[in-house]
């Protein structure tokens, strides 16, 4: 398709424009251009949704992290678009919520069949789009296809309760029913999976979902929702019941802002989050809000010393450090602290950074240019702040993209850098002497999401995930604080937001209880013996 004259110039979201790929420019040109036509994606693409393609605002182009190449072009929402997206929404929310929980669900595993047959080339379009590693990429997709799994048997099990009740003749019960509008606003690192948990769990309860991606991820939030758009047309349902609103801040925060919206579920930074959260609480609408981590992982003196390296390295190392799980603290007990940082140092040094499309590269670049100058910053304030760079440390300025190496640092616990998010493979090394030492740092940082103990010791393992343990969302014992399973509730606490998604009751969230009161005695009995006559 060519692009109109009067959508040029266009803005970038990315940039490294001109550099040159590891590919060759060919190669790489055509990887991009099969890519998009399996996916139904062009150079130009129309970035909003609501049972028909349009889109009036600023047409963003996304750029590969790795080659600088130019992927293509997405036109984003006007005001006037996420006006009109939201009237069909709330339209389509009012039919859906009238359709059986198992009807809903039935639809929700077509979509999960449609993501399943187009996994290669969604997965491809990922990491070639936020950066990620081909196996990590298709890894994101087939989280979708897991939560529309538990969805579909979710949508046979939104039970309420049957309450005892103190009347004669009355029965109490609890109801779940649908919210109506759910705006989701997903970041890059995970441009699939974040919404299709949010997706998945808010169709099956009767929603309707409005969908804001990241700007720099644009391609792939057209080319998810085509997927879902064609299995709703199919099945003669409004295509609003999944629809699209690209855009940057300025769509974001009308959404927060729109009354319409019932449920704002905000994955990003915590300091964009309090924002969302406030300006939601003042219309007092609801927030589901994933917001940042500062993991830790505890090896104490006990433990599987070689698991423990293989599980830090994937942690610490995998999707570039941009995982809001990522480890970023890791406590060595000081009886093996040297040995550790041996074996640590020697497995880095076999980790290969490259384009993540090559075989064998296990650390693809950071996202944008930012993301090296937030890199470079974090690596100053280390060595201002009394840490030495124990490994990496540098940005690979001689390979076109945004590459850094994976790094290590020694430090102290209570160094202001340590406490602060840096959304790059940095990891700080601290030794500590006693486990309850070692919680306490655990805990003392603002976030709290994901943290891991190493140990055999069934004392202490119980201890850490008891009440005076990890003070996080997800607490584990050997294994990384990153690639949680969808089964289990996904979400932290303090500065990470409070927020659940993915499994256990995390649905509740996505729906409204409502305490119901029958009396079918013919008399009126009040509670607590209450006379009133």
């Amino acid at each position: 398709m060519t692009i109109p004259r009067a959508i040029r110039p266009l803005k970038r979201s990315g940039a490294l424009r001109s550099a040159r790929s590891a590919f060759s420019t060919t190669t790489a040109a055509r990887t991009t251009s099969v890519t998009l036509k399996a996916l139904g994606l062009d150079s130009y693409n129309l970035g909003v949704y609501n049972g028909e393609w349009s889109g009036n605002g600023d047409v963003v182009e996304t750029v590969n992290p790795a080659t600088g190449e130019v992927l293509g072009a997405v036109q984003q929402a006007s005001g006037k678009d996420l006006d009109h997206t939201l009237q069909c929404a709330t339209k389509a929310a009012k039919m859906w919520r009238e359709v059986p929980a198992p009807k809903r669900g039935e639809i929700v595993r077509q979509m999960r069949n449609a993501l399943s047959d187009k996994i290669e080339p969604l997965g491809r379009l990922v990491a070639l789009e936020m950066g990620k590693i081909l196996p990590e990429g298709i890894g994101e997709v087939q989280e979708y296809v897991d939560i529309a799994d538990y969805a579909v048997g979710l949508s046979r099990m939104l039970n309420g309760k049957v309450i005892p009740s103190e009347r004669p003749g009355h029965m109490m019960m609890e109801m779940w029913n649908p919210l109506g509008v759910v705006g989701v606003i997903s970041a890059f690192n995970f441009p699939v999976a974040v919404y299709g948990w949010n997706s998945a769990l808010s169709l099956v309860c009767g929603n309707a979902v409005v969908w804001k991606g990241a700007p720099t991820t644009g391609l792939t939030s057209v080319a998810v929702t085509k997927i879902l758009a064609e299995v709703l047309e199919k099945n003669g349902l409004p295509g609003a019941l999944c629809s699209l609103a690209s855009g940057g801040a300025d769509i974001g925060n009308m959404m927060a802002n729109d009354k319409r919206v019932n449920l704002v579920s905000f994955t990003g930074s915590t300091n964009v989050g309090r924002k969302v959260a406030l300006t939601v609480q003042e219309r007092f609408g609801k927030s589901l809000l994933e917001l940042g981590g500062n993991n830790a992982i505890i090896v104490h003196s006990d433990a599987d010393i070689d698991l423990a390296v293989r599980s830090i390295l994937f942690a610490a190392v995998g999707t570039a450090g941009q995982r809001c799980t990522t480890t970023r603290r890791l406590f060595l007990h000081e009886d093996i602290h040297d040995t550790f940082i041996e074996r640590l140092i020697k497995a880095y040094g076999q980790i290969r950074v490259g384009n993540p499309l090559e075989a064998g590269v296990l650390c693809g670049p950071l996202h944008t240019k930012a993301a090296v100058a937030a890199f470079q910053e974090g690596i100053a304030d280390v060595k201002a702040q009394g840490g030495t760079i124990v490994h990496g440390g540098n940005v690979l300025s001689h390979m076109a993209g945004n590459f850094v190496e994976p790094t290590i640092t020694s430090i102290s616990h209570d160094a202001p850098v340590v406490h602060r998010e840096i959304f790059a493979p940095i990891l700080h090394t601290i030794k500590f002497s006693n486990i309850n030492e070692a919680i306490e740092w655990n805990n003392e940082v603002g976030q709290g999401l994901s943290s891991s103990l190493f140990t055999t010791s069934p004392e202490r393992i119980f201890n850490w995930i008891g009440p005076s343990g990890s003070d996080c969302g997800i607490v584990n014992v050997n294994i990384p604080t990153n690639g949680a399973e969808i089964g289990g509730a996904f979400g932290g606490e303090k500065e990470t937001g409070g927020g659940r998604e993915s499994g256990s009751t995390a649905w509740q969230q996505y729906m409204r209880r409502q305490t119901c009161t029958v009396n079918y005695s013919g008399m009126l009995p009040l509670a607590q013996g209450i006379k009133f006559e």
